[in-house]
C-alpha cells in the first residue's frame, strides 16, 4: 500500500460541501486538492488548490485531471462509471467502479446486501406499470415504489396505498427502472460510517440516529441512544458491507432497527449505502478528533486511520432553506459549532449548512 506524501494533490469528483468540507480536512495534513464538477461556482471552489470545470462524460479533460492528480475520491456517488474508467488509467480511484456500480443502483445493491448476508426490506424490481401491478399483488399495502438510480432526499420514491394507484405512482416515480418496497416497522433510522484502507484495516464511528423532515435528513443524533446489542449489530452489518465491497474511503450504511426482530434475529436491516461521506457524520467534525473528512483523506492516502471514538456527545442540525438566515441565533450559542456552506443562492429544500450542539463528555 503506497503512502502519499504531504504536499500530494487529491482529485475530488464533485464540487459540493462534502468535497468543500474534504479539501478543508485535507490542508490540514498538508495536502492539496484539485476538485473536477462541471459547475463554474461551487462551495468547494472556495477553498480548493485547483480547478478543473469539466461535463463527466469529456475524456480528454479527464485525462487531464487525472494525470495532474496522485489519488481520486469523489462526493458524489452518481459520477458515471466511464468517467472513474478513464480517471483509472492514470491513477488510483477510491472508492472505485466497482463500488459505484452497486452504489448507484437500489436494485443491485439491495441484491448485493442480500447475497453477503445483510438483511433487507423484501423487494421486487419493475421496469414497466404492467410489472407493478402484478409486483403489489405480492405485498401488504401501503408500499414504497422508487426509482432504480439517482434518488435521494426523497426524490424519485411514491407511496402507493391502494393498487388503483399503481399506473399514476409509475408516471410519477419518473424512471423506467423501478424497485418496489415493502414498508418496514422500524423504531428509528441510524447510520453508521466506516473506513476502509487498501490493506483492509478498519474504523467505524458509532451508530447515530437520524430523523427527517420532507425526506431531508433534520437531525442526527449522536451516539445513538440505543442498547448495545443494537449499537453492536450495526457496526459489524457495515464493516461487513464495507470489506465485501471491497471500499477503499468511506462507506456510510444507513439502516432501519426493527421493533421486532426478523426471523432470522437480525435487529437492522440495510435501507441504503454512500460510499462518500455523509449528511449524518458532519458532528464528527466537532465532537470527534479525526472527522470523517480527515478521515477519508487518510483512508485513500495510506495514511493511519484516526481515532473514531467521540469526545463529545452531540446533536447535529441540518440547516435548510432560508433557515440560514438565523445564522446569527447560533453565534450566540456557546454550545452551537456553526457551519455554513457558502451557497450563494438560497432555495426551498437546499442543505445551506449545519450547527452541531455539543453536549455532555463522551463516556464509554
Amino acid at each position: 500500500m503506497k503512502t502519499l506524501p504531504t504536499g500530494s494533490v487529491i482529485g475530488i469528483l464533485g464540487g459540493g460541501q462534502l468535497g468543500r468540507m474534504t479539501a478543508m480536512a485535507a490542508a490540514r495534513l498538508g495536502y492539496r486538492c484539485h476538485i473536477y464538477c462541471p459547475e463554474s461556482e461551487a462551495p468547494a471552489l472556495d477553498v480548493c488548490a485547483f480547478h478543473t470545470q469539466g461535463d463527466f462524460d469529456d475524456e480528454g479533460k479527464l485525462a487531464v485531471f487525472a494525470r495532474s492528480v496522485d489519488v481520486v475520491t469523489l462526493e458524489w456517488e452518481n459520477v458515471p462509471l466511464h468517467a472513474l474508467d478513464v480517471i483509472a488509467q492514470y491513477t488510483p480511484v477510491h472508492p472505485g467502479a466497482s463500488v459505484l456500480k452497486i452504489a448507484q443502483d437500489r436494485g443491485l445493491e439491495k441484491s448485493f446486501a442480500r447475497k453477503v448476508g445483510i438483511g433487507t426490506a423484501d423487494f421486487t424490481l419493475v421496469n414497466s406499470s404492467d410489472e407493478l401491478e402484478e409486483a403489489i399483488k405480492n405485498y401488504h399495502l401501503p408500499v414504497l415504489l422508487k426509482s432504480t438510480r439517482m434518488g435521494y432526499d426523497g426524490k424519485g420514491q411514491v407511496k402507493i396505498v391502494t393498487s388503483a394507484e399503481a399506473r399514476a405512482a409509475w408516471v410519477e416515480m419518473g424512471s423506467r427502472h423501478g424497485i418496489v418496497e415493502a414498508l418496514v416497522d422500524f423504531a428509528c433510522e441510524i447510520s453508521v460510517i466506516v473506513a476502509r484502507r487498501e490493506d483492509g484495516k478498519t474504523v467505524a464511528y458509532p451508530p447515530v440516529q437520524n430523523t427527517h423532515r420532507n425526506h431531508i435528513l433534520n437531525e442526527t443524533v449522536a451516539p445513538a441512544p440505543l442498547s448495545r446489542d443494537i449499537l453492536d449489530q450495526a457496526v459489524q452489518t457495515a464493516i461487513h458491507m464495507a470489506e465485501e465491497l471491497g471500499v477503499i474511503g468511506l462507506l456510510a450504511v444507513e439502516l432501519f432497527v426493527l421493533k421486532v426482530p426478523d426471523k432470522d434475529g437480525q435487529i437492522v436491516l440495510l435501507n441504503e449505502i454512500a460510499p462518500r461521506p455523509h449528511n449524518s457524520g458532519h458532528w464528527t467534525i466537532d465532537a470527534c478528533s479525526c472527522n470523517q473528512f480527515e478521515m477519508l483523506v487518510r483512508a485513500v492516502c495510506g495514511l493511519p486511520l484516526g481515532s473514531a471514538r467521540p469526545h463529545h456527545r452531540a446533536v447535529m442540525h441540518n440547516i435548510v432553506g432560508d433557515e440560514s438566515d438565523r445564522f446569527a441565533m447560533w453565534l450566540a450559542d456557546p454550545s452551537a459549532c456553526l457551519h455554513l456552506y457558502g451557497k450563494k443562492e438560497t432555495r426551498d429544500g437546499r442543505k445551506m449548512g449545519h450547527v452541531t450542539f455539543l453536549k455532555e463528555v463522551w463516556r464509554d
